[in-house]
């Protein structure tokens, strides 16, 4: 099992530093580049490197649990399940990971916590592509539990887990990098873009979704996108 924890940290180690380098490398390629210290970028690597250990070990455990055990609802034959669930299962692992970030998000936002551990989030002033998982380990925890958890009881295919994780990856790094890439219309759409997440980071106390901003609207704390980083 400690085996299994080692190589999914390397694994999500890895995914950090391909695609949020990736992302800052094209931030300053198209001149988006926003003035921040160098001890700010280290600070976010540093954080996001030790959350990365933190989301390793409840996937490895994961892992381990489907590959010696057959514990979990993991599957790799397509045939196991009908294959409408294959995207279905898409929409509702989504959903349900948007839900509990939503929530535990707004948790963190309470004066005691937002002290104690979401503090080290906002430090990144203004966040960059580097910041997307530059967590308190305590925050960490939060994040990393759902997924693996949700392996346990909901059936999801490797491959639907596997573009589960890159929109996770790609939304949680885009929202951050200070510059909207999608067009108005997407950008103020029902999805999180880098215009609506930015203004999270402007008040603090709105715009709180991860994927959807179904909740931010529902509950009344949606506050629309910052309209200055719009490109048409």
């Amino acid at each position: 099992m400690a085996v299994a924890a080692l190589l999914m940290t390397l694994i999500v180690a890895a995914r950090y530093l391909l695609v949020s380098g990736s992302l800052a490398w094209l931030t300053h390629r198209t001149g988006h580049a926003r003035a921040v210290r160098a001890a700010q970028v280290r600070a976010e690597i540093r954080w996001s490197l030790l959350s990365a250990a933190i989301y390793g070990i409840p996937a490895g455990l994961t892992f381990w649990a489907w590959k010696h055990r057959a514990l979990t609802q993991l599957y790799l034959d397509p045939r196991a399940h009908p294959i409408w669930w294959l995207p279905v299962s898409i929409i509702v692992y989504l959903f349900l990971h948007d839900s509990w970030f939503y929530f535990t998000h707004r948790l963190m936002h309470t004066p005691t916590l937002f002290r104690l551990v979401h503090a080290v989030h906002h430090r990144s002033r203004p966040p960059t592509a580097w910041a997307a998982m530059s967590f308190h380990p305590y925050e960490a925890i939060s994040g990393a539990i759902l997924l693996p958890a949700l392996a346990w009881i909901i059936p999801i295919h490797f491959g639907a887990l596997g573009i589960i994780l890159l929109i996770a990856s790609l939304m949680g790094t885009t929202n951050h990098m200070g510059w909207e890439f999608l067009p108005r219309r997407l950008a103020d759409s029902g999805i999180i873009s880098a215009a609506h997440h930015e203004l999270h980071h402007r008040d603090y106390r709105c715009n709180y979704g991860l994927y959807f901003r179904f909740w931010d609207r529902l509950l009344g704390t949606d506050k629309g996108i910052a309209h200055d980083m719009l490109r048409n």
